[in-house]
């Protein structure tokens, strides 16, 4: 009787041959890579969650939308003064928020203009904080991803050249490319993280930056609305805004 076992002499076992589903390679790498890649992951998770929320943010204050200012400075330059903070009240953007300050400071009667624009630069500098808030946080993943990476594959190769002095002269080339292609795994992981982290960091700050020169400029043209073009004359003179003349 022939034996059952010759039949599978020299065959692969069915485990090996079935390739690895994509969250099986996952945890194998994870694995192989070991401690750092567990710490990588959990940064890359906090890289993300902070991106997420900065653009719900940023689409919550309808960073983009700036249409509100020359109605409410139009508004505020014609004597409406109560349709120019209905316009601000309804805008959700940060910029909004100064100008309402620039506005109430400047009808404030006696209160001097110096006041008025430490003021709006108080509510200026708060709502850039808030949007601001966690960009800190991106760029400093951004900065140590590929350094925890690159940790990881120097622990990597004193592992695997201690492995091959291990051998002695039974030296296995395996031994030392394998060694490799794993410590390699945490640089590549580290930079994986680092990319998008820094683009979006770079792409908020930019964001950012906008909407700072958008407070300035709005509040610029609420302490010189006397000599800009539309409203040369009384800053606010009511409805019937009687231009100056200019000197023969």
């Amino acid at each position: 009787m022939a034996d059952p076992n010759a039949a599978v002499v020299g065959a692969v076992p069915a485990t090996d041959a079935v390739p690895l589903s994509i969250i099986e390679q996952f945890f194998r790498y994870m694995d192989e890579g070991g401690v750092v890649m567990y710490v990588l992951l959990a940064i890359s998770v906090l890289a993300l969650t902070l991106m997420i929320v900065k653009l719900i943010q940023f689409r919550v204050l309808r960073i983009s939308n700036a249409g509100f200012i020359d109605p409410a400075l139009r508004a505020w330059q014609g004597g409406r003064a109560g349709e120019a903070m209905g316009i601000l009240g309804a805008a959700r953007n940060p910029v909004a928020r100064v100008l309402e300050a620039a506005l109430q400071g400047s009808a404030a009667a006696g209160l001097k203009e110096e006041l008025v624009k430490e003021e709006v630069a108080r509510v200026a500098g708060l709502q850039l904080d808030n949007l601001r808030t966690g960009l800190r946080s991106l760029a400093l993943i951004a900065t140590i991803s590929p350094l925890l990476g690159l940790l990881g594959t120097v622990l990597g190769m004193i592992t695997a050249f201690k492995a091959l002095q291990g051998a002695g002269s039974r030296v296995d080339p395996s031994i030392l490319s394998g060694g490799i292609w794993v410590a390699l795994l945490t640089t590549a992981a580290g930079l994986i993280i680092a990319i998008p982290a820094a683009a979006a960091h770079n792409w908020m700050e930019g964001v950012v930056y906008r909407v700072q020169r958008a407070m300035e400029d709005a509040a610029t043209r609420v302490f010189t609305a006397q000599i800009t073009p539309e409203s040369r004359g009384s800053r606010r003179s009511g409805s019937d805004v009687e231009a100056v003349q200019p000197a023969e």
